[in-house]
């Protein structure tokens, strides 16, 4: 049995959001045990529309929540909130395998760090969403709004996190590995991005070729692009807002005219298709690299198939066993070598 921790008040759409996703996720995998955080009677009320194995879901009272508008430091010391009780039993059960949650980014990066602690070597934890790809499949974007100031040995760390991810949770043999830059040549960027170009060039057990731009994270052949939390937050906004905008113009160019309406009857099909392949949320949320255990963020306006979809995602990622793998990876890399000043 795969036991997972759900934060239940976190998100817009909570606890119903999260209740129904959980029932959902109960239903589609018979192997999970969930846990949920929260407000209890809130919790049962939402849970009472669906039916599910009540044997394999629990409920944890917690009386606060952490708000969007909140200090992480701040709530995390003085709130006995749903996501804190959450990282708490995920660090001292050893049989609790993930965390969802839908609730502050800031707060749960925090909370990683502060509470469950990273993986032994890794300077900083980065968020990693699976973008969809002119392949069919996806592409990892690690950072994508964790650390908004980095040094070369962080993207390094981030390639390393970001293929074993790959390879843990998608199945993916030896993942390419690009660096987002501002063009394709190597001597393109800013000192940051050249000297990580350097070091990545002669790491061991990462595929790296070379530099993407912005267009190629869904277009080009690369598993993995790198990116400070900075950039990387701008590129997924972006891509995310692109592919509303695309959806949008489609659904208000066919329903303009009749003849329209009558060419989305033959097209129905196809557009159905595309919507799915350009659909963000299928994958669940940003999974937070680099911590000991797996902790999945997704949106905060997520809908009960989102945080289905996530539940999903940590499950396979367990299974992938992403840690182990991580840990094998950064056995081989000697990054005081790579970067004397990072020592």
């Amino acid at each position: 049995m795969i036991k997972i921790l759900v934060d239940a008040m976190g998100g817009d759409n909570a606890p119903a959001a999260t209740c129904e996703g959980a029932a959902l996720a109960l239903e589609n995998d018979k192997e999970l045990h969930l846990i949920l955080t929260g407000r209890q009677a809130e919790i049962e009320k939402e849970l009472a529309k669906y039916k599910y194995d009540k044997t394999r879901l629990e409920i944890v009272d917690c009386p606060d929540v952490i708000g969007m508008n909140d200090i992480p430091t701040e709530a995390i010391k003085r709130k006995q909130s749903s996501l804190i009780a959450a990282y708490w039993m995920l660090k001292k059960e050893e049989d609790i395998c993930a965390l969802v949650t839908a609730g502050s980014t800031g707060a749960t990066i925090v909370g990683g760090q502060l509470i469950l602690g990273r993986i032994r070597g890794i300077k900083r934890p980065a968020l990693c969403p699976a973008i969809p790809n002119n392949r069919g499949g996806v592409t990892l974007l690690c950072d994508c709004g964790a650390n908004a100031e980095c040094k070369p040995v962080m993207l390094c760390q981030f390639a390393i996190l970001a293929s074993a991810y790959a390879e843990a949770g998608f199945g993916i043999k030896e993942p390419k590995v690009g660096l987002l830059s501002n063009g394709t040549e190597e001597h393109k960027g800013d000192p940051l991005h050249q000297e990580t170009y350097a070091c990545l060039s002669k790491m061991k057990g990462v595929n790296f070729v070379g530099n993407v731009e912005g267009r190629d994270i869904m277009l080009s052949e690369c598993d993995v692009v790198v990116a400070d939390g900075f950039s990387g937050n701008i590129a997924l906004k972006s891509m995310e807002g692109c592919g509303k905008l695309v959806l949008g113009v489609i659904k208000k160019e066919f329903s303009a005219t009749l003849s329209s309406k009558i060419g989305y009857l033959f097209m129905r099909k196809a557009i159905k298709r595309m919507r799915g392949q350009l659909d963000f949320e299928k994958f669940g949320g940003a999974l937070l690299l680099g911590l000991k255990k797996v902790v999945v963020k997704s949106h905060g306006s997520s809908k009960a198939k989102t945080i289905a979809a996530s539940i999903a995602n940590a499950a396979a990622i367990y299974r992938g066993g992403l840690v182990p793998a991580v840990e094998k990876k950064l056995e081989g890399v000697d990054f005081a070598a790579l970067i004397p000043e990072e020592e």
